[in-house]
């Protein structure tokens, strides 16, 4: 680390706060962090969701785990360090962009109920947790991306769910159980939350 740079850094004050941006935006930020194990349809249901929120003439983004990893985060690997990294550079983006105003849909496993509470404590009333289940087998049979079928060939280790462990919100604010909700049904249900806050 870099002490030098470390110690002179200064953040500049801002004449345009939050709710000057939630004023011209005529919306409150927030996060919304959508998580379950791989295939139990968290895009699916957060790209839906920020498409209906569109229509409703409302300022979103979707950040997803994949797309990020193919980004921004394409230094990070799946060691607990790496997801702990991946975890915090989420939550700085989703507080800049919240802070804008803009409604942010996070979607991706999160699995250890430690980090998801730093969410929880940075945006406090402006957070959301869905918690998206399906059972372990459904979610093998969906596998969309043919991640679990490289787990059984024995192509990715540590696979959150099989391998490595997935701990279930204790307190999500909604469970949305896609084996047995439509994926309209679950899009109305995370949309009237959103537009309850």
């Amino acid at each position: 680390m870099n002490e030098e740079k470390c110690n002179n850094l200064t953040s500049h004050p801002t004449t345009v706060n939050q709710d000057d941006r939630e004023k011209l935006l005529g919306q409150k930020g927030q996060v919304i962090l959508l998580t379950g194990l791989s295939g139990a349809g968290k895009s699916t249901i957060a790209y839906a969701v920020e498409k209906k929120l569109h229509d409703l003439s409302k300022l979103t983004y979707v950040l997803d785990g994949d797309s990020i990893r193919l980004g921004l985060n394409e230094d990070l690997g799946f060691s607990k360090e790496d997801r702990i990294e991946n975890m915090r550079r989420m939550k700085e983006i989703s507080i800049i962009l919240s802070q804008t105003g803009v409604i942010v849909l996070l979607s991706f496993i999160a699995p250890i109920e430690k980090e998801r509470l730093i969410f929880a404590d940075t945006f406090r009333e402006r957070y959301t947790e869905v918690y998206v289940t399906c059972p372990l087998e459904i979610c093998r049979e969906r596998d969309p991306k043919g991640l679990y079928e490289k787990v059984e060939r024995g192509m990715i280790k540590e696979f959150t769910g099989v391998a490595s462990v997935y701990e279930p919100p204790k307190s999500p604010h909604i469970v949305i159980n896609t084996h047995e909700l439509s994926l309209e049904a679950s899009v109305e249900v995370v949309v009237e939350h959103i537009l309850s806050l």
